[in-house]
């Protein structure tokens, strides 16, 4: 069995569980996904499939990528990640083989998703690390400063690790342990509770928690 899938973060929404309480999800195209590679214990030391992302559309790829579909007889694809996979308990699979969402996951499954942060461009200290910053009053002149950023005698440097200004948000993280609410294999949708790292249309990679 493939242990996670490709998806497209589509945005949030809530529904309505059993009980009738309002459950926060994120809703995420997974899949389809076509196996392109796929790695033995005897020849590449470790288990694993090579994954792509089947999408509408041509994907234009390099001619080392372009030969490397070829070979294994699919379509180009935009995206490829590696996913672990035991032989034993979901029997053979081959290059070439469709996996859909519900081959992988069912309700109530724990996943790990990770993807990349909305990005937020250069920021000060008080947006990008919660400063209080200064006194607003007439003439402080000290409003929304960082302050003091190190000894001006010994060492006469700032430190590494020092909060300070910069590039803020678009960096990879994963959310871990949240739970499937809904599987729509009709559509291609995983429904998960809370929230997931990125912005609409960004895509994540969909693991089982470990």
């Amino acid at each position: 069995m493939v242990q996670g899938l490709i998806g497209k973060k589509l945005g949030m929404t809530q529904i309505f569980d059993g009980q009738g309480l309002v459950v926060p999800v994120t809703v995420i195209e997974a899949g389809p996904c076509v196996v392109v590679q796929k790695k033995t214990q005897g020849q590449d030391g470790y288990q694993a499939v090579q994954l792509g992302l089947v999408e509408d559309g041509r994907a234009r790829v390099n001619r080392p990528l372009s030969g490397h579909f070829e070979k294994a007889g699919v379509a180009a694809s935009r995206r490829l990640r590696e996913f672990a996979f035991t032989e034993s308990e979901g029997g053979e699979i081959s290059v070439g083989d469709q996996v859909l969402v519900q081959d992988v996951f069912s309700v109530d499954d724990r996943v790990d998703i990770a993807g990349r942060t909305i990005g937020r461009g250069f920021q000060g200290v008080i947006k990008r690390h919660g400063f209080s910053g200064g006194k607003a009053t007439h003439g402080s002149m000290f409003h929304r400063a960082p302050g003091s950023i190190g000894q001006s005698a010994s060492p006469s440097r700032v430190l590494k690790g020092m909060r300070g200004p910069g590039h803020m948000g678009d960096r990879l993280r994963k959310a871990k342990n949240l739970r499937v609410v809904k599987v729509d294999s009709d559509r291609n949708l995983l429904l998960v509770k809370g929230s997931v790292p990125g912005s609409r249309g960004n895509y994540v990679e969909i693991c089982r928690a470990s």
